[in-house]
């Protein structure tokens, strides 16, 4: 029985699941544990997926090695650009239910005026 699946063998395959199993413990640790805060930990966990899902697109979706790339091309750009407007309007909404949602001491200054 041949050790290769498709385009990329067996050894790439468990390879990059460990690889994937490693940056997933960076994460988590970094949140979990506290190693980073703020911006130093957000920008690590961004990499830590940024590589993530390079390297998933090389090695389990054979994004790269396929015969005809560009239509999964496409698809993962679609597929991009709907996360990317998902997360904006997401992040719009927040801001601006942050701006519009009154303080609590205006709301305790209104109870008693009334």
């Amino acid at each position: 029985m041949s050790s290769h699946v498709g385009h990329v063998g067996l050894k790439s395959y468990f390879s990059g699941f460990l690889f994937f199993v490693f940056l997933t413990l960076i994460s988590y640790f970094v949140v979990v544990d506290g190693l980073l805060s703020g911006w130093h930990a957000l920008v690590v966990i961004i990499l830590c997926a940024i590589v993530q899902s390079t390297v998933q697109l090389g090695i389990f979706l054979d994004l790269i090695t396929e015969p005809k790339p560009r239509s999964n091309l496409h698809i993962f750009l679609l597929m991009v650009t709907i996360i990317l407007i998902v997360i904006a309007g997401t992040l719009w909404i927040m801001y601006s239910l942050n701006e519009r949602v009154m303080p609590m001491m205006d709301m305790k200054n209104m109870k008693e005026g009334m």
